[in-house]
């Protein structure tokens, strides 16, 4: 077993674990997924059937995990959106235990609170969950620059300012999605990894779609490139271009979800091929940008 996911299911879509299994055994990899949540589709839509899982049945799917000795041939443990404060606690006992059992395992959690244009979708006692029981105990997490900005409880504008709030909350590695500078243009996005002694950045273009899943694809394919083997840059680059790709198969679908499936060449294989650019020590607004590769431009 290669990577233990712990985030939300959905019976229609590709969001939580719909998305990344899927983008997880197309790369090779071997993928326990554990449920949070089991719904019809993502909340976005007019209905939604389904709901959070009762958590102890989460902590006895955790203990069946560990009972069949997953956790000593894990590599990366992913967490994502996790439904409700009990299940939170039993994922931190969780990945206290797995961490006691497998010190060499990697936690990387996605801290899932909320976005810029939807606000907070989980409760102070759930964000509180996360601050201080959960990002203390990851290795790496992936947060928007919303959940940063909660996270470092503080407005960020600047990759200056970013890459400093990244490097005092405690994980190896913070992947920073979904990236708006003040002085930027509208028309790209940005995506960071910090580390405490380099930082990297890509800006892709802004793509007309806003699926909902993109930010678990990424998070996923983030956690693959690693356990292949790619250093936190290269991993970065093709994180970023194998969700560029989908999107913009989904662009071209006009599709509400994400054509998933149907761009897994695009997600494996990318077209551009965006490699990630240092920033400065003492980076400012302006720094560097994603740069094709020469492989894209062939």
């Amino acid at each position: 077993m290669t990577v233990i996911a712990i985030q939300s299911q959905v019976v229609h879509g590709h969001v939580g674990n719909s998305a990344a299994v899927f983008a997880l055994q197309a790369c090779g990899i071997e993928v326990a997924a554990v449920p949070t949540a089991l719904l019809s589709n993502h909340p976005h839509y007019s209905s939604m059937r389904g709901g959070v899982l009762d958590a102890k049945f989460v902590r006895d799917l955790l203990a069946g995990v560990e009972e069949r000795g997953l956790v000593d041939t894990c590599k990366v443990l992913i967490s994502g959106y996790l439904g409700s404060s009990a299940i939170a606690a039993a994922v931190i006992a969780f990945v206290r235990r797995a961490k006691a059992r497998n010190p060499k395992l990697l936690y990387l959690c996605d801290p899932v609170m909320g976005d810029a244009d939807l606000g907070f979708y989980v409760d102070e006692e759930m964000r509180a969950l996360f601050c201080e029981g959960l990002v203390p105990l990851a290795d790496i997490i992936t947060p928007n620059q919303f959940e940063l900005k909660h996270l470092a409880g503080r407005a960020l504008a600047t990759v200056e300012g970013i890459v400093a709030a990244a490097r005092g909350l405690g994980p190896s590695t913070v992947a920073v999605t979904g990236v708006r500078l003040q002085d930027e243009s509208s028309g790209i996005v940005q995506t960071l990894a910090i580390e405490p002694r380099a930082a990297w950045m890509i800006a892709t273009p802004r793509l007309s779609c806003r699926p909902s899943g993109t930010g678990d694809l990424f998070t996923a394919l983030f956690a693959a490139a690693l356990v292949q083997g790619l250093t936190t840059g290269a991993a970065l680059g093709r994180a970023v271009s194998g969700v560029y790709g989908v999107l913009k198969e989904t662009e071209r679908r006009q599709s509400y979800e994400l054509a998933l499936v149907a761009s897994a060449e695009r997600m494996l294989r990318p077209h551009p091929l965006f490699e990630s650019s240092g920033i400065p020590a003492r980076a400012g607004t302006g720094s560097s940008q994603a740069v094709p590769s020469a492989s894209s431009q062939r």
